[in-house]
C-alpha cells in the first residue's frame, strides 16, 4: 500500500509486514567486543500517523511513530542500502572521526567530569547541545571549555551549542554541527569505557552501518545486574538500541535517513526501526555506564514497570506525545 507524501510515493508499513534487508555489510567481530551484524528484520505493529517534512528540515517537535509519518519509505530505504552498498557512501580505510553528541539539561552536577572523561577517551570532536538549562550547566561548560582551549593538550574538538528543548532537536542540531563521520549518540548520565572511539572505528572499518553498547548500570545492588541483563539481552533479540546504549551511525546514513524524528519520547527507538531497515546493528559487548539516579529517586521497580509499559504503548501506537504524560521528566 503507497501514500502521497508531499508530492513523493512512499509505502505503507502494515502490522506484521516483514523488510527486506537490502545492501548489508557483514564481518567478524574484531578484538575489543564488537560482535555481530545480522540479516534479518521484521518491522511490525506501526501506526499509521503523518507527519510534514519542510525544506529539508523538520518544523518543530511532533507526533511521530512510523517511518511513513516522515515521508521516509521503502524506496527510501532500499536507495539508502543501494548507496551503501555501491561505496557512493562510504568513510576513511584509514579510520573514520567520531563525533559525540550530547544533549544536555539542568546537568550541573556532574557535566564537567563527564566532560573530561570525554576529552581523554579519544574521541575527535565532541558537541554539547544545551537545551535551555537554568542550574548554570552552560556556564560550567564554557569554563571548562575556556580552560581546555588554554591548555591546548588534544586534538579533540569540543562545541558547545544551545538551542531548543528535547533530546531529538538537540541530537538532531548537534549533528548538523558535527564534522565527523560517524556520529554517536551520548545521554549526559552515560559514560564510555576506555577504548570506546577506536572499538567504533573498528565497527565502522569492518562495514558497519550503525551500532550500539551493551549498557552497565553504575548501582551496586545485584538488582541492577538482572536490570542491565534484560537491557543488552531485549537490544540483541529486536535490534533496537535505546539512549542509554550510546548509539553510533555513518554520518551519512544519518543524514539520508534524515535525523532523528522530532518527538519528545522514543526517538531513539524510532531511528533504530529505521536503521534495522539497512542492516543489523553492530553490537559492542564492552559496556558503557550508565547512572541510575532515575530508579534510586523514583523506585526501581517504579520505574522498570514505566520504562516497559511505555515502551508497550508506543509499541501498540500510542503517540510520544501522549506518553509524555506519564514520563514528565525528561532531559
Amino acid at each position: 500500500m503507497t501514500d502521497r507524501v508531499h508530492g513523493r510515493t512512499v509505502e505503507r508499513w502494515g502490522v506484521g509486514l516483514r523488510s527486506r534487508k537490502i545492501g548489508v555489510s557483514r564481518g567478524g567481530a574484531p578484538a575489543g567486543g564488537v560482535a555481530e551484524n545480522r540479516e534479518h528484520s521484521k518491522i511490525s505493529g506501526f501506526p499509521r500517523r503523518q507527519r510534514k517534512w519542510h525544506h529539508g528540515a523538520w518544523d518543530s517537535m511532533a507526533e511521530v511513530t512510523n517511518v511513513t509519518d516522515i515521508g521516509f519509505g521503502e524506496a527510501d530505504i532500499a536507495a539508502t542500502a543501494g548507496a551503501v552498498a555501491a561505496g557512493a557512501l562510504c568513510v576513511g580505510r584509514a579510520g573514520p572521526g567520531v563525533a559525540v553528541i550530547i544533549p544536555v539539561l539542568n546537568e550541573a552536577a556532574d557535566i564537567n567530569e563527564r566532560l573530561r572523561v570525554l576529552i581523554d577517551a579519544g574521541f575527535e570532536e565532541i558537541i554539547v547541545v544545551d537545551g535551555g538549562s537554568h542550574d548554570g550547566t552552560v556556564a560550567q561548560v564554557q569554563t571548562l571549555l575556556d580552560a581546555f582551549v588554554r591548555a591546548s593538550r588534544s586534538a579533540c574538538r569540543v562545541v558547545l551549542l544551545q538551542g531548543a528543548r528535547g533530546r531529538a532537536l538537540q541530537m538532531n542540531r548537534g549533528a548538523d554541527a558535527a564534522t565527523g563521520e560517524v556520529l554517536l549518540f551520548l545521554h549526559a548520565d552515560t559514560r564510555p569505557s576506555p577504548g570506546a572511539a577506536e572499538r567504533v572505528r573498528e565497527a565502522v572499518r569492518q562495514g558497519c552501518e550503525w551500532g550500539r553498547f551493551d549498557v552497565r548500570l553504575d548501582g551496586r545492588q545485584f538488582v541492577f545486574r538482572i536490570i542491565e541483563w534484560a537491557m543488552n539481552r531485549r537490544s540483541a533479540l529486536t535490534g533496537i538500541a535505546t539512549g542509554d546504549q550510546a548509539l553510533f551511525v555513518r554520518r551519512d546514513v544519518f543524514e539520508m535517513l534524515r535525523g532523528f524524528a522530532p518527538i519528545p519520547l522514543m526517538e531513539d527507538i524510532e531511528l533504530s526501526r529505521r536503521l534495522r531497515m539497512l542492516a543489523w546493528p553492530a553490537r559492542i559487548r564492552v559496556p558503557v555506564v550508565s547512572a541510575t539516579r532515575r530508579w534510586q529517586r523514583d523506585g526501581i521497580v517504579r520505574t522498570v514497570l514505566r520504562m516497559w509499559g511505555l515502551r508497550l504503548l508506543y509499541w501498540f501506537g500510542i503517540s510520544p506525545a501522549q506518553l509524555l504524560r506519564f514520563y514528565p521528566d525528561v532531559r
